[in-house]
């Protein structure tokens, strides 16, 4: 059974890091692709960034060159480093993910339109200050 609890979420000021986290268990890393997605109250869910089972990247435009996503797959861990943050970053921030090797695009794509089809947090929500 899969299961991934998110933490690190908080209040900042704009400017400011933070390092979310997603503890992940009944997956191999070698064989899924991780996401991290957020959502703002009315909005749709947006993806964020994602890391496919080899190792490859992808990022939404607004947060290029700010957020990093990485793994530690001794410890099966997702981490999303999230700097210069803006308070339209604000959000309820989720982790999640899809058994397969996927594309970290096309996993984000996918996710976004049909979210049964992967694994969810409960999520942990960032909030920015200005």
């Amino acid at each position: 059974q899969v299961h991934l609890v998110e933490s690190g979420g908080g209040s900042v000021q704009a400017g400011g890091s933070l390092r979310l986290s997603c503890a992940t268990s009944g997956l191999t890393y070698s064989s899924a692709c991780l996401t991290w997605f957020r959502q703002v109250p009315g909005k749709e869910r947006e993806g964020v960034a994602g890391i496919a089972n080899d190792g490859s990247t992808s990022y939404a435009d607004s947060v290029k060159g700010r957020f990093t996503i990485s793994r530690d797959i001794d410890n099966n861990i997702l981490y999303l480093q999230m700097d210069s943050l803006k308070p339209e970053d604000s959000a309820m921030y989720y982790c999640a993910a899809a058994k397969g090797a996927l594309t970290a695009d096309s996993t984000l794509a996918t996710l976004a339109q049909f979210p049964d089809f992967g694994y969810w947090g409960q999520g942990t929500q960032v909030t920015v200050s200005s």
